[in-house]
């Protein structure tokens, strides 16, 4: 029992060092017994382990100390481990290799067809990642793994996806899949949980206590960040808002069900919508249609703003957050919604007590936050740094 209790130690020890040297970095060997309260000695027989690993190294950069002596810094070498991130969606999958410091060193967009069985997409994830390896000339043996994000119910202690609606996709088996086609290890998770992380770590959320994402895209969902955890509620699915109902007497929902919240907002729900009155193929058209004064478009348009600010409002009742993220498409990119934001319009939809003690912000890592979320999310369950 001694043993483990020592074992556990100097593993806890090892992994403050690491995070420390990895959020303060550059950092003196002094400045780190200071702030953890280790012995100097301590801290010297971990850092020596970090640098013979290739975790840590040494900078050029000196600072005199209170005695007159030269202190060598140190910073985590950002390119000593790589994990790839993908972010996958209806109509196309994006694979990014990042680096320690949450930077994207290299990405790529591909198309998917909405017929493609989850065999054939896994296989095609493979196929370009590899590609990127050798195209981009990587070491292989530096990257530790890689992450998934994707919509829908994921078990990500098992990696297996137990319904994405959106890819129609029920009990797939993703991260045993992937791992026989890549030979790397593989997490997945749900998509706006990982972006969340990664706003957390790198982006809007960083210092918020309590951050509600919300995405509106080819679905509606929101993940919650308490205290830099993802609240996952018992089997993962806590934040699938879009598939709570707003209208029993609704349309048909992708899911089977009538009437849920994401039949008003989700990009294939208003183009179908509005292809009852006129052809088109993307919300642009449908935008374009309502900047030339089409009544139909601006109703249908209207509505959906009307159930985003309602979402939020929601959302906000129910978690209380101190920051609400909103991203995806069509909050971001169209000055009409925007301005539904900007100009304040929100508040008419919150209940009054809660006003006030919120921010809303636009999602500051974009469409790249997927993937630097399933890359942090690799690189947290892969990542080994034990004695």
């Amino acid at each position: 029992m001694q043993k483990h209790d020592q074992d556990y130690i100097k593993k806890k020890n090892k992994a403050t060092v690491f995070q420390l040297i990895k959020s303060s970095s550059p950092i003196s060997r002094a400045s780190i017994a200071k702030k953890t309260g280790m012995s100097p000695t301590t801290v010297g027989r971990i850092v020596a382990e970090l640098y013979e690993q290739g975790f840590v190294k040494e900078t050029e950069e000196q600072v005199t100390t209170g005695l007159g002596r030269k202190a060598t810094m140190l910073e985590l070498d950002r390119t000593s481990v790589l994990t790839a991130g993908v972010e996958l969606d209806k109509s196309k999958f994006r694979i990014g290799m990042v680096d320690f410091d949450g930077r994207i060193i290299s990405l790529r967009e591909v198309n998917r067809e909405v017929s493609e069985t989850a065999e054939q997409t896994l296989n095609r994830i493979g196929l370009e990642l590899q590609s990127m390896i050798e195209q981009e000339g990587m070491d292989p043996g530096k990257i530790i793994g890689l992450g998934i994000g994707m919509p829908g119910i994921v078990d990500e202690q098992s990696g297996e996806v137990i319904l994405s609606a959106q890819l129609g996709w029920r009990n797939v088996r993703v991260a045993e899949t992937l791992k026989t086609i890549t030979g790397y290890e593989v997490a997945v998770d749900n998509e706006l949980k990982v972006k969340a992380l990664a706003e957390y770590c790198y982006g809007a959320a960083k210092g918020s206590k309590r951050t509600a994402l919300i995405g509106f895209g080819t679905g509606v969902g929101s993940a919650l960040i308490i205290n830099g955890e993802i609240y996952r509620g018992e089997t993962n699915s806590a934040g699938e808002i879009g598939h709570t109902i707003v209208d029993p007497n609704g349309v048909m929902c992708e899911c089977g069900k009538i009437g849920c919240l994401q039949t008003y907002i989700a990009e294939s729900s208003l183009i179908t919508e509005s292809n009852k009155i006129k052809p088109i193929s993307t919300l642009n058209e449908l935008f374009e249609e309502r900047r030339k004064g089409q009544f139909w478009a601006a109703n249908i348009l209207d509505r959906a703003i009307t159930f985003i600010g309602i979402t939020i409002a929601n959302v906000i009742c129910l978690y209380n957050p101190d920051t609400v993220i909103v991203s995806g498409d069509l909050v971001e990119k169209y000055d009409e919604v925007r301005s539904f934001f900007e100009n304040d319009q929100l508040q008419q939809y919150v209940w009054e007590p809660l006003r006030d003690t919120y921010q809303v912000v636009y999602s500051a890592l974009g469409s790249e936050g997927v993937v630097i979320g399933s890359s942090l999310l690799a690189q947290e369950k892969f990542l080994s740094i034990e004695c």
